[in-house]
This record gives structure tokens, sequence and C-alpha cells, in this order.
């Protein structure tokens, strides 16, 4: 049962993430509802949102981000060279290293 839940929840993430897309210009509002629902249908089922998927949304307002719309882009280089998205809504900043750590063993 567990996995048949999974897999519709699976099918629907993708499907909402596109309709937020579709309709972000018009009506940017429901576009957020997408992405909460998207969240909601990841959580419920306790599925990881796909890297593409989490990057592309706030998690503090759940906004659907699009450069030079809704967020800002910057390569940083102090401590660990990485990418800083700022959300212009509510102002949430998201980093994603650019080097993974190497451990030697």
């Amino acid at each position: 049962m567990k996995s048949v839940t999974r897999k519709i929840a699976k099918e629907r993430i993708p499907i909402l993430f596109q309709q937020a897309k579709k309709t972000f210009k018009e009506k940017p509002q429901l576009a957020q509802r997408y992405i909460a629902n998207a969240r909601k249908v990841a959580m419920a089922t306790r599925i990881r949102l796909p890297a593409e998927f989490n990057r592309q949304s706030c998690k503090h307002c759940n906004t659907l981000l699009m450069q030079g719309d809704n967020c800002r882009v910057r390569i940083k280089q102090k401590r660990e060279p990485h990418i800083l998205i700022t959300c212009l809504g509510c102002g949430h900043q998201t980093r994603i290293p650019l080097r993974k750590k190497v451990i030697n063993a």
C-alpha cells in the first residue's frame, strides 16, 4: 500500500511544479499554492524532493524562484565557494556548495 501511494506522489510532484511554472506569470499566488501542495505531498509520503525542484522553490515562503523575477543568484568565494540564492519576497537565502568535500581515509 505504501509503495502505491509513494509512486503516485512521485508522479504528482513534477506535475505540480510544471503547473506552478505555467501559472507563475499570471497568478503567482496560485503557483505558490502548487508548490506548497507539492511539498505537503512529499512530506506526507516521506519522499525527498528532487534537487531540481528543491532549488526552484523558497523553503520559507513556498514561492517558485524565477531568476530575474523574484530571486537573486550570486556566486560567493568566501569560506567555501558556493551559490547564494536570495528570495526577493521574504529575503530567505539558500546556499549551494560548489565543491564536494574530499574525505581522506
